[in-house]
């Protein structure tokens, strides 16, 4: 068993890294890529393949992406972002993520033949996903690792002005949206949620205030563990910051998810 398997669950693309031995109770480790490189599932499975991790890592396509995709491909999604940041590309595309994920956790599940512990992953969009999870769903986490979430859709919002060069025109239903999505503000409800929950979130140093700030603010709320990559931006475009999340990743699973004799 050592190559991906590639499919559907539920109607959500996938790409499934197996572990050397397979059982009914090896853990699985299943996350959303970003929305900046790497912006597939495919593409943050080479970007952090967790290898060294004895675990089904499972890659989900994130909705409006890849085999998704919108007719127009990138430029559509850009052009969505341009038109409303909130309502129009991240609400949209995190809530519709999180809201199929018990549905494809169970078909994945059934399809590879194991109910061990379960691990959480994603960057960015992908991050925002596993944090609307853990903050709203009742499934049985055990550990989570976060690489630039948004944490605080609000801020990131407000920040898009110099990626557009024009002010965010907030709504009500725009600001209704972006409290749905501020995990500082709901830090309690997921503290409530998971109070076991192993949480890692990675920063780069580098990357922009929007996103730093509010995943600092959320690790002294979970006292969670932050971890900053030196020189790193936001997305895992180059080599050597993939390979700094990857190891981060790998090693927080093996310490927090993996079972002692695996």
């Amino acid at each position: 068993m050592n190559e991906m398997i590639r499919g559907t669950a539920a109607g959500v693309p996938f790409l499934a890294r197996p572990p050397e031995r397979a059982t009914s109770t090896t853990p699985l480790v299943l996350g959303w890529h970003m929305m900046d490189p790497p912006r597939s599932e495919a593409a943050m499975a080479a970007a952090v393949p967790m290898a060294a991790v004895p675990a089904w890592r499972v890659y989900l396509g994130l909705p409006e992406h890849g085999e998704r995709a919108p007719a127009g491909g990138q430029q559509e999604i850009t052009r969505r972002a341009a038109e409303d940041y909130v309502l129009k590309l991240i609400d949209p595309v995190v809530s519709a993520a999180s809201g199929e994920f018990p549905v494809v956790l169970h078909a994945l599940r059934s399809r590879l033949e194991t109910d061990g512990p379960l691990g959480l992953f994603g960057g960015s969009a992908g991050g925002a996903v596993a944090l609307q999870v853990l903050t709203e769903q009742d499934v049985d986490v055990t550990a989570a690792a976060l690489v630039n979430p948004v944490a605080q859709l609000e801020k990131v919002a407000d920040g898009a002005s110099k990626w557009f060069g024009t002010p965010y025109p907030w709504t009500a239903q725009s600001r209704a949206a972006a409290a749905r999505l501020d995990f500082v503000a709901r830090a309690g409800e997921l503290a409530k949620r998971h109070p076991d929950l192993a949480l890692l979130l990675v920063r780069g140093d580098r990357d922009e205030p929007e996103f730093r700030e509010p995943l600092g603010a959320l690790a002294r709320a979970l006292d969670a563990e932050l971890v900053d990559v030196p020189g790193m931006e936001h997305s895992l475009a180059a080599e050597i910051d993939a390979t700094r999340v990857d190891a981060a990743f790998s090693d927080w699973f093996r310490r927090h998810l993996i079972p002692p004799l695996l």
